[in-house]
């Protein structure tokens, strides 16, 4: 690798990605981000991220956006009630005073401010990477769809779950975690579903039994709230098919969930027979804990690197850290292999170690031997409550 000025790929445009190469400019550091959307409006980008102020909003701030971050975020719901499947309260949490953990915003307006903290012309759009070979120097040609190739010192694989960069590190790749989400959205739930609004409250709300759960969350934004709601199940992640449910008739959809909670409380069930628009089928997959042996201009971050189910609530957090990190790493350290090396041995850990809980999360809640949710203050409360 070019010691002095190494010529600098990013794989993905996601958070990680773009927060790395934030941080990269701000130290004079020449990158490019190659993205295969064709435009930052490509698709939608929602969800509401809640980023803890030792993880991702450490990380805004060692980018200088800390200002413009706060702009923008908003204090999140901290209360987190615990069910059973007849409604029973089972545990209900509130925050420390004075505790401030937290703040949530919305993942498109993140991006959007990532995206216009680097230099005009930082991403090019529309480049998907479609091979990357070694030149045995430790250089690396990307090949991209359309033909046009370049090579580079430094390739940075931020390309998420299915990365095309992570086969030429290792040859693990994502599995099935045997459980899967269906997501359903509410909007302007005070106003419009005034039930499923008093049922989660100011916050999170889980309701747990067995191999089963209905998971929600309240986003503030706006003057007008709005829920999100994960009916969570342990089985086939091809449920749908087996069953011979049509994916694309929401009705059809519903009648299925219904059904597979048949023996759940009304109250818990308008989660799924209220919800504004269809369903989204999310199987969950996740990376074992893994690691890789140094290669020479060759490294990941986020999801790349570490995928995991949403049970560790640190994905958003652990990506923009990684970025931060490797930058950082990058620009402190005159050898670019030393920095690898240095950035690599405080990442792989500090994943493995989030990958594991994790995976016992996800167990504690839906397990198929279960027959109660964990006691309140258990290793699965790391879902929503952050402290």
């Amino acid at each position: 690798m070019n010691p002095s000025t190494p010529r600098i790929a990013v794989i993905g445009g996601g958070l990680g990605g773009l927060l790395c190469a934030r941080v990269l400019q701000r130290e004079g550091r020449p990158v490019t981000v190659f993205e295969r959307e064709a435009s930052a409006d490509a698709r939608p980008h929602g969800g509401t991220l809640e980023l803890r102020a030792a993880f991702g909003r450490a990380a805004l701030f060692e980018a200088g956006l800390d200002d413009e971050f706060r702009a923008l975020a908003r204090p999140g719901g901290r209360e987190v009630r615990l069910l059973d499947r007849t409604g029973a309260l089972l545990h209900r949490e509130l925050p420390a005073d004075g505790v401030d953990d937290g703040a949530e915003i919305d993942r498109a307006d993140l991006r959007r401010l990532l995206l216009d903290s680097l230099a005009p012309g930082t991403v090019r759009w529309g480049r998907y990477l479609s091979t990357l070979h070694p030149l045995g120097d430790g250089t690396h040609k990307a090949v991209f769809d359309g033909g046009h190739a370049e090579t580079f010192d430094l390739v940075i694989g931020a390309d998420g779950a299915w990365s095309r960069v992570r086969p030429l590190l290792t040859d693990d790749s994502p599995h099935y975690s045997g459980v899967t989400f269906v997501e359903a959205g509410f909007d302007d739930v005070d106003a419009r579903h005034p039930a499923v609004a008093r049922l989660v409250g100011d916050g999170s709300m889980l309701a747990l039994s067995g191999d089963r759960g209905l998971i929600a969350h309240r986003d503030h934004r706006d003057g007008h709230d709005r829920i999100r709601a994960y009916i969570a199940f342990r089985g086939s992640q091809d449920w749908m098919l087996d069953r011979g449910v049509n994916v694309h008739d929401a009705e059809d959809v519903r009648a299925a969930l219904l059904d597979a909670f048949a023996d759940w409380d009304s109250t818990l069930l308008a989660l799924l027979r209220e919800n504004d628009g269809g369903f989204l089928n999310q199987p969950l997959f996740a990376l074992p804990p893994h690691t890789w042996p140094h290669t020479p201009g060759l490294t990941l971050l986020g999801d790349a690197a570490h995928l995991m189910t949403p049970f560790s609530g640190k994905g958003a957090d652990l990506a923009l850290l990684d970025g931060c990190d490797l930058a950082r790493s990058l620009t402190r350290h005159a050898d670019p292999e030393e920095a690898l090396r240095d950035y690599e041995a405080t990442m792989l850990p500090r994943s493995a170690e989030a990958a594991e809980a994790a995976a016992r999360d996800l167990d504690n809640a839906i397990a198929a031997d279960a027959v109660a949710p964990e006691a309140p203050h258990g290793p699965l409360w790391r879902l929503f409550h952050r402290r």
